[in-house]
């Protein structure tokens, strides 16, 4: 009898809970100090952002060379680790005057990939010092001379940086010596060659747009009331982790709300998001969660873009903000992410995205490279002239009185006489962008889940790939209205993907069947565009991850590429592919459990009403 296939379990990194529940957010009785100690690094501004907490410690199990001077080598193991330190086991056997409290100790190891964040990895040859010995738990931990960061930047970092830089400089001259081809044979086929000259003049330019973009400096006074607002259905695994990350968060507590919206879920989302609040509403005379955390529970099931709604009509703060049920916010996220919103035309601003689950296999490796680029590239072209296109649902934030605004044309948006019911962040921007600015803030942080099978991945693919036609089409009615150079690659990025699939045929089958002539050429051109990503990332990020550039265009070019012709004319299907499938949302709405729900408030506080629906 055949087994059913077993879906791959997620990997991700085992970081080492606080003893605190919020430990990051600013404690207004002066009880402790504004940062733990182990986070404290000061006076580098090349830092890089992943050590900006740099105490956060994560369980390991590898093997460490320990050594002092004069005496034998001794192997260990690491069980945590940190920027800054990391506990070891005793051996078995050591001396007990091997090592004291204070004694400075050699530590040689190596960090692979998954271990801590991506860019540590790295073979480390770095002096510490004992800081605490633990016989009755045959643990001792040491503090580096160094943190990580520091040691890694003067043994690879600069190396990496120089041969990234050059490999950039080598693959962009040599797409430019191609476009002069297609310039001195414009005539001989003026369709294929312009394409050729319009893609490359478009890919570059959001290379050259992105590297001269810069992220809002974090003025610390500078702190409006913000509503973070956390649609959920069918996620109960990770539905508790993103509540405590949008509330333990370094921002005025008195000026951060959050609001819950499970939108008619059929597991046992329900359960987990009241266990999380009762664990949260423990904390309320320090951190007033009582009043700070609102929860809504749908009576059935209507969709993401009602629940961002209700939670709209429900915001009472300067501005509203959105984070995706499977999204965990860095501690810093919300201070970075309200940085350009005191532009006063500024509409919305976007964070960047990683991948969380990085780690678990070659599809979600392809796709952390993909998402860095996509946010530190392309939306970063576009930040730069104030017009980002798609404001992402995992971590973003629009003036209140803006979405208000556009609240019930939004809500009631239809598209070809069908009621829109997937795109919903991508929708929202278009009504927003129209008339007000757009952005991006790089240094605002936040990691997703993404799919780590092909068969969800596809799906999702298709399902984004549908919205991103049908508001390419609503937003290119006033895009025109932008900057030039904006609406100009505005145009230029809807009208490249409509034609790559005609273009491809005509290269790899028309060309090769009539003309006998190998596309060598245009193989070449796809092989400069992956390592162009792959250089960017590798420069930018540092990772080992950089290869799998190469891959995701491969794959792109050879699968999702040929989706688009697809979704063109698939416009009416609604199903999401991903955990919103019709299947689910049907077994939602049915569930008994969704009859009689109520808005969850602390016994004190009076009872809020949802918005009428």
């Amino acid at each position: 009898m055949p087994t059913a296939k077993r879906k791959p379990s997620d990997t991700l990194l085992q970081e080492r809970q606080d003893r605190r529940l919020l430990p990051h957010v600013p404690d207004p009785s002066g009880q402790r100090r504004k940062k733990d100690r182990r986070d404290h690094l000061t006076g580098d501004r090349q830092r890089p952002q992943y050590a900006t907490y740099a105490g956060r410690r994560y369980q390991t199990n590898f093997e460490v060379k320990l050594s002092v001077s004069g005496k034998k080598r001794i192997r260990t193991r690491c069980m945590d680790i940190s920027q800054t330190g990391m506990q070891l086991k005793i051996p078995a056997g050591m001396p007990a005057d091997y090592l004291a409290a204070g004694a400075q100790c050699g530590l040689d190891f190596s960090l692979l990939p998954g271990v801590m964040q991506e860019g540590t990895e790295n073979h480390y040859r770095i002096q510490a010092n004992v800081v605490r010995w633990s016989p009755e738990t045959g643990t001792f931990a040491v503090r580096f001379t160094k943190p990580l960061y520091i040691s890694r930047r003067a043994a690879k970092d600069t190396m990496l940086s120089s041969l990234s830089l050059l490999f950039l400089f080598l693959v962009t001259l040599v797409i430019l010596l191609m476009r002069t081809e297609s310039v001195l044979y414009f005539r001989q086929n003026s369709l294929l060659y312009g394409y050729s000259i319009a893609t490359a003049a478009f890919l570059l330019s959001r290379y050259l747009f992105g590297a001269m973009y810069r992220p809002v400096p974090v003025n610390r006074h500078y702190t409006p009331s913000i509503t973070i607002v956390i649609p959920c259905f069918n996620e109960e695994k990770w539905i508790g982790r993103t509540i405590l990350s949008c509330v333990d968060q370094d921002y005025p507590p008195e000026k951060l709300e959050i609001i819950i919206v499970d939108d008619g879920s059929s597991d046992d989302s329900v359960n987990t998001i009241k266990d999380m609040v009762r664990k949260l509403w423990q904390e309320d005379e320090r951190f007033q969660t009582r009043k700070r955390i609102r929860v809504f529970f749908q009576k059935r099931n209507q969709g993401k873009r009602e629940a961002m709604a209700l939670g709209i009509r429900n915001a009472r703060t300067e501005l509203v903000g959105f984070v995706d049920s499977d999204s965990f916010l860095e501690p810093d996220a919300i201070r970075h992410l309200v940085q350009p919103m005191i532009d006063p035309k500024m509409g919305g601003v976007t964070g960047r995205t990683d991948v969380v689950n990085t780690y678990t296999n070659r599809l979600t490796k392809m796709q952390a490279v993909r998402y860095y680029i996509s946010f530190r590239i392309i939306k970063a072209a576009e930040a730069y002239f104030g017009a980002v296109t798609c404001l992402s649902g995992p971590l973003s934030c629009y003036r209140l009185t803006a979405a208000q605004k556009v609240l019930e044309p939004w809500l009631n948006q239809t598209f070809l006489g069908r009621k829109a019911t997937f795109g919903d962040d991508r929708s929202l921007t278009n009504f927003v962008v129209r008339d007000h600015r757009t952005s991006y803030q790089d240094t605002a942080i936040c990691s997703t889940l993404v799919p780590n099978s092909n068969k969800v991945f596809l799906r999702q693919q298709m399902r984004w790939k549908r919205s991103w036609l049908r508001e390419s089409l609503k937003a290119g009615a006033f895009m025109w209205r932008k900057e030039p150079l904006m609406s100009l690659s505005f145009y230029m990025g809807l009208l490249i993907p409509l034609i790559a699939p005609i273009i491809m045929v005509y290269n790899l089958i028309y060309v090769p069947l009539t003309m006998h002539i190998f596309p060598t050429t245009f193989l070449l051109g796809i092989l400069m565009m992956s390592l162009l990503m792959s250089f960017a990332q590798l420069r930018l990020k540092k990772s080992s991850l950089w290869i799998y550039g190469l891959w995701f265009v491969l794959y792109y070019e050879a699968i999702l590429l040929w989706q688009m012709p697809y979704a063109w004319i698939t416009f009416w299907v609604s199903d999401w592919g991903t955990r919103g499938s019709k299947r689910k949302r049907k077994k939602a709405q049915a569930n008994p459990q969704s009859a009689a729900r109520e808005t969850v408030r602390p016994a004190s506080a009076p009872i809020e009403k949802p918005h009428p629906q």
